[in-house]
């Protein structure tokens, strides 16, 4: 049995060496990936401006950081969300609450429960499964609901199949046991649920990892000269200088 192909260029980091962005190949599929050191690293989501207004675009967020003398370093779409940008799940931005938390099945891939929250601390940051996060009464400064899950305590998602045809461009977020390691992902292909939860579970070695979303898949990783435009997004996820 062959082994696949394993590379990786070299990684580019933020001025703060806090955020290392590469492209690699696994299992002859492509990715970039984002690796952010959250015990140095200043990780924020963003939804809405100071005037209520969806931000939608790494750009808008860029100008409104630039306002402030800060920088956008690093930045991806982060979770579900409804047509009017909504969250679908909970969504809390520096400890200000919009969106509860779902616990049952709601639209789309969210429903392919068991689905998970993207959990930001001082200085760390975890993807915890819904029902656990809530009987463990977990309080985030910020957090961001999506799904599903990709990898669930060292175990794939139970629902993801080997021989899967559904094939989409995808990202998502893994993060490490002690909360310090977070890495983004996003595929450079199209690529199954497998194949992706496969990726952070077999190649980064990450005990849990959240799906982000398909088709609208964003980056902004300057340092690698890349920024994707495209239509609005919801929530999004960034660090800043």
């Amino acid at each position: 049995m062959l082994l696949a192909a394993l590379w990786a260029l070299p990684a580019v980091g933020s001025g703060s060496g806090a955020v290392s962005c590469s492209d690699l190949s696994y299992q002859d599929n492509r990715y970039t990936i984002c690796e952010v050191d959250a015990a140095r690293a200043q990780l924020k989501l963003f939804l809405r401006d100071d005037k209520e207004q969806v931000f939608g675009h790494f750009s808008t967020i860029e100008k409104a950081l630039k306002s402030q003398g800060k920088e956008l370093v690093f930045a991806t779409n982060a979770g579900m969300y409804h047509a009017n940008r909504a969250p679908v799940g909970l969504y809390i931005e520096d400890g200000k609450e919009e969106m509860r938390l779902v616990p049952n099945a709601g639209p789309g891939n969210f429903g392919l429960l068991p689905n998970g929250v993207f959990c930001l601390r001082e200085g760390r940051a975890d993807v915890f499964e819904t029902l656990s996060f809530r009987d463990a009464g977990i309080r985030c400064t910020s957090a961001t609901q999506s799904g599903p899950m990709l990898v669930i305590n060292g175990e794939l998602h139970p629902r993801f199949l080997p021989d899967s045809t559904s094939y989409y461009i995808r990202n998502g977020v893994g993060t490490s046991a002690d909360g310090t390691r977070v890495v983004f992902a996003i595929s450079r292909n199209a690529v199954t649920f497998h194949q992706f939860g496969s990726l952070f579970r077999d190649h980064l070695k990450l005990p849990n990892a959240l799906y982000f979303d398909g088709n609208i898949s964003r980056l902004h990783a300057p340092q690698i000269g890349r920024s994707d435009a495209g239509f609005m997004m919801g929530p999004v996820v960034g660090v800043i200088e």
